[in-house]
């Protein structure tokens, strides 16, 4: 058996996916993540590869092939000759590395609820109004860490994000999504009475959007739809329609989601801190 490093062509690898005899079955979805990662930038050369057996069949790596055939672009790959077909069965059986896992291991803290917060920020920027599910939703371990550079705020927002789940149950990734978004696009609020309302719910009357926001979570979290409890997509679309009436200083009663209903856009008409939270 032995190792040596080559620059595949999409040429090359089709060539080489037709040795692809006996291998589980094609993902188009992971294909698909693998070109577009590529067509990125973000490849990179590690001992991971393909594999041929003593008969020159392919038994590892038909994903990465075809994802350098659809991407078009030449890699450098590592590929292994010679395995023995016996070593078929232990292969791809390890956890491949998460967005948790890169963020810890780049020194992040709370990496779970940080990965899952950049993801949705992500989505957010990108394709706000489209699934946040399936595999087009797909975010790289490299686009975590891009965004993360790009959107450091995010970092003590997440803090925010954690208490506002505390306090009514809006998943961690909207509440931090929404405070991050609202508190860039409108840096001359200070938020932190739209905070206090959320989490104590005190002294504030019927129609106000803090009460209003912080009924509907809770009232999500105890009914029948996992869905819906844990639909973070859902949640921020809620979040910025009671931020933008409580920037704006009106009254909100009910929160709801249309069909097909676009991501609300941060409200610019208030410059000043809203007067309906100076009478709550």
């Amino acid at each position: 058996m032995h190792m040596e490093v080559l620059h595949v062509s999409p040429e090359l690898a089709t060539e080489w996916l037709t040795r692809n005899t006996s291998n589980r079955p094609l993902s188009k979805a992971a294909v698909q993540q693998l070109a577009s990662r590529i067509q990125r930038g973000e490849w990179q050369l590690t001992h991971q590869g393909i594999a041929f057996d003593e008969d020159g069949v392919l038994i590892d790596g038909q994903h990465r092939l075809a994802a350098i055939a659809k991407a078009g672009i030449t890699v450098p790959l590592t590929v292994t000759h010679g395995v023995p077909r016996t070593a078929f069965t232990v292969m791809d059986t390890g956890r491949k590395r998460t967005g948790r896992d890169a963020l810890a291991l780049a020194g992040e803290a709370n990496a779970t609820h940080l990965a899952a917060a950049l993801r949705g920020l992500h989505l957010y920027l990108n394709a706000p109004n489209s699934s946040w599910s399936g595999g087009s939703s797909v975010t790289s371990n490299d686009q975590l860490l891009t965004r993360l550079d790009e959107h450091p705020g995010i970092r003590d927002a997440l803090q925010h994000g954690v208490a506002l789940n505390r306090a009514c149950r809006i998943t961690v990734t909207a509440a931090t999504i929404g405070w991050y978004v609202t508190s860039e696009a409108r840096p001359d609020i200070d938020q932190s009475a739209w905070k206090e309302g959320i989490v104590t719910g005190a002294r504030l009357e019927p129609g106000d959007p803090r009460l209003t926001l912080r009924n509907t979570m809770l009232n999500l979290a105890t009914g029948t739809s996992h869905r819906r409890r844990d639909d973070s997509r859902e949640h921020l679309l809620y979040y910025l329609k009671a931020w933008n009436a409580w920037a704006e200083g009106r009254s909100i009663k009910l929160l709801r989601r249309s069909p097909n209903e676009t991501m609300p856009q941060i409200s610019k008409q208030a410059a000043a801190v809203p007067t309906l939270q100076d009478t709550a």
